[in-house]
């Protein structure tokens, strides 16, 4: 009886593009949101008024998110990771903690998304994307007499020093996007000088991406290192943001989301996989103040979202920085540095 009325489901949702709930109940899914707590609220309401499903649903970073799932490898606790930077999501995919999984929905997303499924062997799945780069607090920044910086040089200004936020990036999808982004846009070596001299203006190392920038917004950093819409978001709340795509270059993510495999409600976590890449879906992260770019290709782009063709993007390698081997060594060298550095 589960597996007929979770078909019967699935059946109605794809076809009707969400349109029209089932009544019969579709059981339960896992899932391990890496977005804005708010959309990760949304999605999971959403889909269980939609469907009758029981929603778990826990909030984590990227870097968390992918720690639980290796964890639990033996003994899978989660149906589907939705969110969180790509990266790490492919690290999965390398490790064979997701699932093969090819979407009805696939057809109908944008080139980008359907590369970071072809990347990853279809164990993964692009459901948004943006750009790094940074909001500054313009009151902080003016009163002390800072000129805002607009380059990654800029942000080694001795009189920037206790004022950067940025996370960790064992922990935070972001902040390993930034740490890759300056070992392609300088080298690897480089990179490492370049965050051991960044390093003394920073204040805090964050679990979380985005809490840099909230950090900036509420007058407790004068600035912080986020991918660009969460800066967007604080701007757009009021805050006195400004939001900076830096000159030399910037990397982006492809927001992801992988089934996990051995999980165990596969069914259920395949109709909500789907689900999740159709526009009826995707049109909740503006609703919800999210400003990234969705991946279906007739989701509506919220309207504050930063331009990627205004941006001076990098030609990000997501298949070697989200390799295993490649990741793990970063992030130790990162600790054995930088980490190391700020203790």
């Amino acid at each position: 009886m589960r597996s007929i009325k979770t078909a019967l489901l699935g059946a109605t949702l794809i076809a009707g593009v969400g349109a029209t709930a089932s009544a019969a109940s579709a059981d339960e899914v896992n899932i391990i949101c890496s977005a804005d707590n708010s959309l990760c609220e949304k999605l999971a309401a959403t889909f269980e008024e939609k469907t009758g499903t029981d929603v778990s649903m826990i909030r984590l970073s990227a870097g968390e998110a992918y720690a639980k799932i290796r964890a639990e490898a033996r003994n899978p606790q989660t149906d589907v990771w939705w969110g969180g930077t790509g990266d790490p999501h492919l690290q999965a995919a390398n490790d064979d903690l997701s699932a093969f999984y090819k979407s009805p929905m696939l057809e109908e997303l944008l080139p980008w998304a359907v590369a970071q499924a072809e990347t990853s062997g279809f164990r993964t799945v692009g459901v948004y994307s943006g750009a790094l780069g940074w909001g500054y607090n313009k009151e902080i920044l003016a009163e002390k007499g800072i000129e805002g910086p607009k380059c990654w040089s800029d942000l080694l200004n001795p009189a920037l020093k206790g004022e950067i936020s940025v996370a960790d990036p064992n922990s935070s999808g972001t902040a390993y996007t930034a740490l890759a982004t300056l070992v392609q846009l300088m080298g690897e070596d480089e990179a490492f000088e370049y965050l051991l001299s960044m390093g003394k203006n920073v204040s805090q190392y964050t679990k979380s991406g985005s809490a840099p920038v909230k950090a900036a917004a509420r007058g407790e950093a004068g600035l912080g290192i986020v991918f660009m819409h969460d800066a967007v978001k604080q701007a757009e709340a009021g805050f006195p943001i400004e939001v900076v795509a830096p000159c030399e270059g910037t990397g982006y993510e492809i927001g992801s989301m992988s089934l996990i495999d051995g999980a165990p409600n596969p069914d259920t976590a395949r109709v909500f996989y789907d689900w999740v890449l159709t526009p009826e879906a995707q049109n909740l992260m503006a609703e919800t103040g999210s400003y990234q770019i969705p991946s279906n290709k007739a989701s509506t782009q919220p309207e504050a979202a930063p331009k990627l063709e205004n941006v001076r993007l990098i030609d990000y390698d997501f298949a070697q920085y989200g390799s295993s081997e490649r990741r793990r060594n970063l992030l130790a060298r990162w600790d054995m540095e930088v980490g190391a550095a700020a203790n």
